[in-house]
């Protein structure tokens, strides 16, 4: 491995744990925000399932007493469920798909998130690792050591605040415990000559102070074959991570302090060119057959800080801060039209994004008829991008973003069974930024001759917040109905061109019961969304450069339901979601047909096109009928079934399959069936088998070789992974 530290990392972990093994029972998973409870929660009857609490409400709160559509997914399930990224939880949570461009994997919800590669745009599912907002343009790290997961749909405009317009999905990794020395350490090798490790180390140094460190090192070869003349691996991976968390508890204080560190590569990202768009010229094999004729590399590095500090008064009363820094780089060759019959076209991107945020709460207990929360949030960025197009166009872009927010939240009981929920949010926004697009020529001053002025400056702000009225019908069933606001900041593209906010206005209903003595659990919800200004990557004239517009409203409508149920040695879990969702026509520049190399912006009127210092686009321009939301599958399912079987000598014995279904969805507004994904289906099933604090699976992913596209960039189509299988070997104490 090429970080040396991290190469050693492995072994050394694996030893010191066995070493320090101890007989522990499983701590129950933590919520983002909260400490390991030190005893385990509170279960149903045998034939029941585990109780599990989260505090997306910033709140310990049971999920079945939270008025929200959500899906949660603790370590177990998601093992169970092949979940291993952010992309593999499309298959394990309804109304949910990916956008992957290479550079950002996005995660959508009901036909709502990012269509945008720009660093201009936010995704409109806000995801947090322990509470820190985390940026698009580094999403795609593999989970190791996770509490749980959670998945709010709809806009989360209150707590959660801007840039959540389809959701939010909270991670909230393992925090230190007090009570004992625990731990666990997985190895496994699996098909691409992959190789993992995984584990984790908790130990109390006294009765207030406890560490934990955890790490992971993945390693696998590339699934495509590169016939170029530079033998690329794209989509290989060397991923090496490492955790540490620290936990001081005295009296009513807490302070808990995480330092997440991440090292990926990969040998750059995979893709085929699009049937009928400009680089589909003489490509030839299959979809794993590539012909780059550029290096190709995708490197990403991380290293993340949060601490947050909690005091609790004799009153009950909790006082809360919450701080971040972190910093992201990400260094991406990319072929740009990766096709033997064109001449090679490379871009050099790279990109930084330094983040400060800082968030206050003073939360009341739940206890009484009235309840609140008050909060303020802040966060700064910092993104440099610089994109060098050999061998004269260089691309620069300097941003400075600030987001604030001040919030409250507050539940009223009219009865003891009924609740009266309100919550408000006041978000700003402010974008400043310089940059330009530069060409290298003669005569050129130092720097280049600027050709696109891509400086500009953007802010808004936005009210948001919900009306909720929350019903306890019976001691399992909560009843609930609401009106919901979300919001996403705009900003500028160039001097020049600037797009509006999103805003969704979310009418939802609700029901989530539990029966058969908690053996069976079911969630179902009904919404219909007004949906204004949905922003989408289009090609900007003005700078020759993709940027951001805005589309006319649309609505969004459609059902969900879940359900999770015990019986005996059986396990069973099933989701489904159907989305109607309808974009009005526009008019926009048809990319899938330009010319696959630098354009320049518009050419002036009776200038011809002289590439790459101006080009005419308006043969190209072109006007869609509408359509459903891109990335969005009218109609998504997903079910698993496992089950324990009791062998000798305190053995046992479990098989799992898992399948998700996606109908066909469009990846591009002009709705062209070369944009169009089909429906398909995935499959994987596990096999573990376990003796006392010892497990060994046999897994196999995507088992029927399913191959579908899961994004695209530069008119080229980026493909799922193909069948992996493999065994893993765990050790738990």
């Amino acid at each position: 491995m090429k970080n040396s530290w991290m190469g050693s990392a492995p072994l050394l972990m694996l030893n010191v744990m066995c070493v320090t093994a101890a007989m522990a029972a499983d701590q129950p998973a933590a919520a983002p925000g909260e400490t390991q409870p030190d005893q385990p929660a509170a279960t149903a009857k045998d034939q029941g399932m585990q109780e599990v609490v989260v505090t997306s409400q910033r709140r310990a709160t049971k999920v079945q007493d939270i008025p929200i559509a959500e899906t949660v997914l603790t370590g177990d399930q998601l093992r169970g469920k092949a979940v291993v990224s952010m992309a593999d939880l499309v298959g394990a949570a309804p109304a949910t798909s990916r956008t992957d461009t290479g550079l950002v994997s996005s995660f959508n919800i009901r036909g709502i998130g990012l269509s945008s590669g720009s660093a201009q745009a936010t995704n409109g599912v806000a995801t947090y690792i322990d509470g820190l907002f985390q940026p698009a343009v580094s999403n795609s790290a593999s989970f190791y050591d996770i509490a749980n997961i959670e998945i709010l749909r709809g806009p989360q405009g209150t707590l959660v605040g801007s840039n959540s317009t389809g959701g939010a999905v909270l991670i909230t990794t393992e925090n230190p415990s007090l009570s004992k020395v625990e731990g666990y350490a997985t190895v496994g090798v699996g098909n691409y000559r992959a190789n993992n490790f995984q584990g984790a180390l908790n130990v109390p140094l006294s009765d207030t102070l406890a560490f934990r460190i955890a790490g992971i090192h993945q390693q696998h070869d590339s699934y495509y074959t590169d016939n170029g003349p530079y033998h690329n691996k794209p989509g290989r991976l060397d991923e090496n991570g490492g955790r540490l968390g620290v936990l001081l508890k005295t009296g009513q204080f807490q302070a808990l302090l995480k330092i997440d560190n991440l090292d990926r590569k990969t040998g750059g990202a995979p893709y085929k060119p699009l049937p009928g768009s400009s680089n589909d010229v003489g490509v030839t094999g299959g979809i794993f057959d590539l012909y780059y004729n550029t290096p190709s590399k995708f490197d990403e590095k991380s290293l993340m800080t949060g601490l947050e500090l909690k005091y609790q008064t004799d009153s009950g009363i909790v006082l809360r801060s919450l701080s971040g820094v972190q910093t992201k780089k990400v260094n991406a060759l990319w072929d740009v039209n990766p096709s033997a019959a064109l001449a090679p076209n490379l871009w050099d991107m790279r990109v930084r994004n330094r983040e400060w945020s800082q968030e206050f709460n003073i939360i009341s207990p739940a206890t009484g008829r009235f309840n609140w929360i008050l909060g303020a949030y802040y966060q700064q960025n910092k993104i440099d991008v610089t994109i060098i197009q050999p061998p004269i166009v260089t691309v620069g872009l300097e941003n400075n973003l600030r987001t604030t927010g001040v919030f409250a939240q507050t539940g009223y009981k009219l009865a003891d069974d009924l609740e009266l929920q309100l919550g408000a949010r006041k978000s700003g926004y402010r974008g400043v930024g310089t940059g330009g697009v530069f060409l290298d020529v003669p005569g050129a001053p130092p720097g280049g001759m600027q050709v696109a002025d891509l400086a500009g400056r953007y802010s808004d702000g936005t009210p948001t917040g919900k009306l909720s009225l929350n019903w306890k019908a019976t001691k399992t069933d909560l009843l609930y109905a609401f009106v919901a606001r979300g919001y996403k900041n705009g900003n500028y593209n160039s001097a020049t061109s600037q797009f509006k906010p999103e805003t969704v206005l979310n009418y939802e209903a609700g029901w989530k019961s539990t029966l058969a003595d908690g053996a069976v659990r079911t969630q179902f919800d009904v919404f219909y969304n007004n949906y204004k200004n949905f922003q989408i990557d289009m090609f900007d004239p003005t700078s020759g450069q993709t940027g951001v517009t805005n589309l006319p409203p649309s609505t969004i409508k459609g059902a969900e339901g879940q359900i999770q149920a015990k019986l005996r040695g059986f396990k069973v879990d099933a989701a489904f979601a159907y989305v109607a969702s309808k974009l009005a026509p526009t008019s926009l520049i048809d990319t899938l047909s330009l010319p696959s190399q630098p354009l320049g912006p518009q050419c002036a009127p009776g200038v011809p096109s002289n590439p790459p210092a101006c080009f005419d686009f308006v043969p190209y321009t072109f006007t869609s009928s509408g359509g459903p939301n891109l990335m969005s599958p009218k109609l998504t399912y997903n079910f698993g079934v496992d089950y324990k079987m009791e062998l000798p000598n305190e053995m046992s014995l479990t098989p799992r399959l898992n399948v998700s279904y996606a109908s066909g969805s469009y990846f591009f507004a002009t709705y062209q069936r070369n944009a169009y994904i089909p429906k398909h289906t995935t499959v994987s099933a596990l096999v573990t088998l376990q003796r006392d604090d010892w497990s060994a699976d046999l897994y196999v992913n995507n088992l029927t070789n399913q191959a579908f596209v899961t994004g695209q960039a530069f008119n080229n189509m980026i493909y799922n992974a193909p069948r992996e299988f493999g065994v893993h070997l765990t050790r738990s104490f």
